[in-house]
């Protein structure tokens, strides 16, 4: 962690390192109007995020990820616009600014991965006990 913050502090000491490492952060283009926005509050809701990136166009859907079981924020949204230009000023104009007292970046969202297909009920081995693979054996 240490190693990190120093990193950081060198990165931005450094004008020619700091430039390097936005024009990094930023190079990749957007090919889809969605965004991934990190970093935020845990108090950040849906109301605030929609607030904080409608000046940069018409928004379709600022949704903050929650947790299923708390309710609570788990620090990332995803931001999405009618057209790739209004994502793009957003991007720049929000990335590495503060929302509710923390620092966001927002990053092009990455397509979902598609998740394995489920197995199918467990079958019963060779000793008669079924495997709950969340909770161990059961007979």
């Amino acid at each position: 962690m240490a190693f990190l913050s120093g990193v950081q502090r060198l990165i931005r000491r450094s004008p020619l390192l700091h430039s390097h490492y936005a024009s990094i952060r930023l190079s990749s283009t957007l090919t889809s109007p969605k965004l991934f926005v990190s970093g935020l509050s845990r108090l950040t809701t849906d109301e605030k995020l929609k607030e904080a990136f409608s000046s940069f166009g018409q928004l379709v859907e600022a949704k903050v990820i929650t947790d299923r079981a708390s309710g609570r924020s788990k620090g990332f949204a995803f931001v999405t616009y009618t057209a790739i230009e209004e994502a793009e000023k957003a991007r720049e104009g929000m990335n590495a600014k503060f929302l509710d007292g923390w620092v966001i970046f927002v990053d092009p969202a990455k397509p979902r991965e598609p998740r394995p297909p489920q197995q199918s009920q467990s079958q019963p081995s060779e000793t008669g006990f079924t495997v709950n693979k969340t909770v161990g054996w059961c007979g």
